[in-house]
């Protein structure tokens, strides 16, 4: 698949080593099993491979990529080092199977993908590899953006602020970033005050609409609402989509005990009352 057995894609030569002190290896016989895991998507995907992975198409990947991506993410917000590799094993698997079917049409292979992100990120961190100087993260954060703009031309032609903002990611994620990059050209509040300020005005708003039982004016004012609580998520430095994931995650769970102590009286959540499920919710919360 394009990356021959003991091959070094890239070299990477400190020119101040005793500054960061040694560099430890990567894990044994990684190289060797990942060169195995190459050969094995291969396989799948040759004649007398796997019908249904012969059979996908590179546009058919995209929504499998998103799903192991989001059971990554919740991967993380467990405590399963084995679930979390499980999950980053399946990723990969993705992530390969994309490089391999690219090789296949002749567009690039999986070196050209190693080669590709290693260089990237050697240039954008020329403080590790080079001699820039750097004070603090801000720093960094500055070298990387400018780097970006003036080194690798990104960004060059891009009418709006979030054309390179793939369409893919959440609403939730999608709209943090494309308001930091406003916030970043200083359009955006003054503090988190006025942030505030503006999540009341938007729930009054919304209070409005709902009086009106206009579906279009609740709907357009749920999305204010929304869109500013992910603006005061920012400014309070705040993962707007890991803080729903996390509150999801806890709701499933109460709620699961909920119907766990249903079942053990012989009930279902529908047949149950309200107060009943409430009662059961704050022992849950205990």
């Amino acid at each position: 698949m394009g990356v021959e057995k003991g091959e070094r894609v890239f070299q990477m030569n400190d020119p101040h080593p005793e500054r960061n002190g040694p560099v430890q290896p990567s894990a044994p016989h990684a190289e060797e099993n990942f060169r195995e895991l190459l050969d094995l998507v291969a396989r799948l995907r040759s004649p007398g491979g796997c019908p249904w992975d012969r059979a996908q198409k590179r546009e058919d990947l995209g929504r499998y990529l998103i799903e192991e991506a989001y059971e990554v993410l919740e991967a993380l917000d467990g405590d399963s080092p084995d679930g979390l590799r499980e999950e980053l094993g399946d990723l990969l698997f993705q992530i390969l199977f994309l490089a391999r079917i690219a090789e296949e049409e002749g567009k690039f292979d999986m070196k050209a993908v190693i080669g590709g992100i290693a260089e990237k990120m050697i240039r954008r961190h020329p403080h590790v590899f080079g001699d820039a100087p750097v004070a603090n993260v801000e720093t960094v954060r500055s070298n990387w953006e400018r780097i970006k703009k003036e080194v690798e031309h990104k960004g060059e032609g891009e009418p709006r602020i979030g054309d390179d903002i793939p369409r893919s990611l959440s609403a939730l994620a999608r709209a943090q970033r494309i308001t930091a990059r406003a916030s970043a050209v200083g359009f955006d509040w003054v503090n988190t005050a006025a942030v505030l300020k503006k999540v009341e005005e938007e729930l009054a708003e919304f209070r409005a609409a709902l009086e009106t039982e206009n579906s279009d004016a609740m709907k357009e004012e749920a999305g204010d609402l929304l869109f500013t609580l992910v603006n005061l998520c920012r400014f309070a430095g705040v993962d707007a989509e890991a803080a729903l994931r996390a509150s999801l995650g806890k709701f499933t769970k109460r709620f699961a005990y909920i119907e766990q102590a249903l079942a053990e009286r012989g009930k279902t959540p529908a047949e149950s009352t309200l107060a009943e499920m409430d009662g059961l919710w704050d022992e849950a919360k205990k």
